[in-house]
């Protein structure tokens, strides 16, 4: 070791470290942990346990509330009168199934590793400490601006409810620029109200979620069956004005079809924040495969449902983009205007478990993050009364509620979604170079060299899918681009041999199922605005400065005191089949 001073112990002390840099990003950046490590010393790092309170239908119940929130009240219209008309129920769909495909990544990893780090976790355990930091980071910054933006919209929803105009709910200040003059005290007391309910206990958390979440479900089902009731098969084919608008169910062909589902995709963003939970889950083996997968299928048939219900209720080219559902029954004048107030109560709840969910998620990032001292260790304590990350959670819900109460963040769609995609594009690989990579003893660069030529032949495809013209030389590119990705696939299955089987759970029909999952998270990317990729950037940069001269130099410290080991490609000793055994049968309690 270069010191076993403290790196923070004065200000000669830190500039020393600084000085120090290079070699320490070396030493550090690509160091990997194990799935054996982070069960044991490093979950250890928080003090007490968290409990294993968690059954099946609390992760069902919480996947479903983080993922059935405001946003499809939004998104099924945009999609519906902007890209896909009636065959908006097919981009759900085909939503859904990529939403499911990242799951079985997700479950892979959570089953093997039931730990409360998530994507951040997963790809320590691959591709080292500096990919978790800069993933975890933009994960954690987009829980914050996300939960800020619905708290906000918790009182634009109750308002429509309540039939209360929003403005009387916030108090402008004339001396504060545009944007963050309106003081929103609303969004603070619900935001510090869903604190206090994640840091008292994760089992009474669940209770009020399946609660919410089924109150939200029935005004979902309400609004599914008066659509069905109250609208016409006819609008499925026909829009209102066939002179400018095309007609048919498939008016804007397939190219619509994809590009809904990229748009509607946003809403099941929210079932990642389960995985966060698998430390408190019973029995993670039987419990995370069938609490992640099994809400993104439920909701995916609520969706196609509301989606169905809609088209039926209105032509597309009638649909309001922004409020589909309220407007449309806002607009009659035969007794059914007091239905939008109704949709009003009902995204409320929504608001309310999509917040709680988010809360429970970006609490149990942080307090990972800090167990791998890449952030003051203070996040990871886990309290022993409550068996909760209290630190955690108060510190970003006080942050969380500072935000809500100046800023107006409309971040809920395509800002924030673009960071989350990413770590699902992460976790995607972090799968296949798991299975076919044993660290130390196997040679990484086939496995690194099909991920990277696969990412960028689908980074290709989607360019053209974006930017090409219409006619045959799009189809020919497009056609080339999807042959070279299906060889590369299947040499790379043909060439490299599996090095891992899950003994528990895998990813089915491996390297398949990942591989779509990584082209189509590149696919939906593509459809993200400039903007976006704006703020990613920036929060990149950001978490890269606060890694080069703050978390390089705390973890460095960290292996220093002996916390933290280093195997930085290095030939390591794996766990033995007796600590395998031993950790197999803590996970069956």
């Amino acid at each position: 070791m270069e010191t076993r001073a403290s790196s923070f112990s004065s200000c000669r002390a830190y500039l020393r470290a600084l000085a120090q840099t290079p070699a320490r990003l070396a030493r550090r950046a690509a160091s990997v942990s194990t799935s054996y490590e982070e069960m044991s010393q490093v979950r250890a790092r928080s003090g007490s346990d968290m409990i294993k309170s968690l059954r099946w239908y609390d992760l069902v119940g919480f996947g479903i509330g983080g993922m059935v929130g405001a946003g499809v009240f939004v998104t099924t219209g945009r999609a519906s009168r902007l890209c896909s008309g009636p065959a908006v129920v097919i981009s759900y769909a085909i939503a859904g199934l990529c939403a499911l495909l990242s799951a079985f990544c997700y479950t892979e990893f959570a089953v093997d590793m039931p730990v409360a780090g998530g994507a951040f976790s997963y790809l320590r355990v691959t591709f080292g400490e500096f990919a978790a930091f800069i993933t975890g980071a933009n994960l954690v910054m987009d829980y914050v601006m996300s939960n800020a933006a619905v708290s906000r919209g918790f009182t634009a929803y109750l308002g429509t409810a309540i039939g209360v105009s929003t403005a009387k709910w916030r108090v402008t200040v004339t001396g504060l620029p545009k944007g963050f003059n309106e003081i929103d005290v609303v969004a603070v007391l619900v935001v510090l109200f869903v604190t206090l309910i994640i840091c008292y206990s994760t089992r009474e958390s669940s209770v009020v979620n399946m609660v919410l979440t089924g109150l939200h479900i029935l005004f979902i089902l309400f609004v599914i069956v008066i659509g069905f009731w109250k609208g016409d098969w006819k609008n499925f084919t026909e829009p209102a004005d066939p002179t400018h608008h095309p007609s048919g169910f498939f008016p804007y062909g397939a190219s619509g079809i994809f590009n809904g589902a990229a748009m509607v995709y946003l809403s099941y963003i929210g079932y990642d924040a389960v995985s966060t939970m698998a430390e408190e889950v019973h029995d993670p083996v039987k419990d995370i495969p069938i609490g992640v997968s099994g809400s993104v299928i439920i909701v995916t048939v609520l969706y196609c449902l509301m989606a169905a219900s809609m088209s039926k209720l209105l032509p597309y080219d009638l649909i309001d983009a922004e409020a589909p559902f309220s407007a449309a029954f806002s607009g009659k004048s035969d007794g059914w205007k007091w239905a939008s107030n109704v949709i009003g109560v009902g995204a409320s709840f929504g608001i309310l478990t999509s917040l709680l969910v988010a809360m429970l998620g970006q609490a149990r990032y942080m307090c990972v993050i800090g167990r791998s001292r890449v952030v003051p260790a203070w996040f990871a304590k886990v309290h022993p009364r409550t068996s909760t990350p209290v630190n955690a959670s108060a510190f970003l819900g006080i942050f969380t509620a500072l935000i809500a109460l100046f800023t107006d963040l409309n971040v809920l769609l395509n800002l924030v979604s673009i960071g989350t995609l990413f770590v699902f594009y992460m976790v995607a690989n972090a799968v296949i170079y798991r299975r076919y990579v044993a660290v130390g003893t196997t040679n990484p660069w086939p496995t690194l060299s099909f991920l990277c030529s696969f990412s960028f032949t689908s980074i290709m495809f989607t360019l053209v899918w974006q930017f090409a013209p219409p006619g045959k030389p799009k189809a020919v590119m497009l056609g080339a681009s999807a042959l070279i990705a299906f060889a590369m696939l299947q040499i790379f299955r043909c060439t490299v041999p599996l090095v891992r089987k899950p003994e528990f759970w895998g990813v089915p029909f491996m390297p398949w199922i990942p591989s779509i999952s990584i082209f189509l998270n590149i696919f939906l990317l593509g459809s993200l605005d400039g903007p976006s990729y704006a703020r990613f950037g920036f929060f990149s940069g950001l978490a890269v400065l606060v890694y080069v001269f703050y978390s390089v130099h705390a973890s460095f410290d960290a292996e220093g005191e002996g916390s933290l080991s280093v195997k930085n490609g290095e030939i390591h000793m794996e766990p033995t089949d007796q600590e395998i055994s031993s950790r197999d049968n803590s996970l069956k309690v």
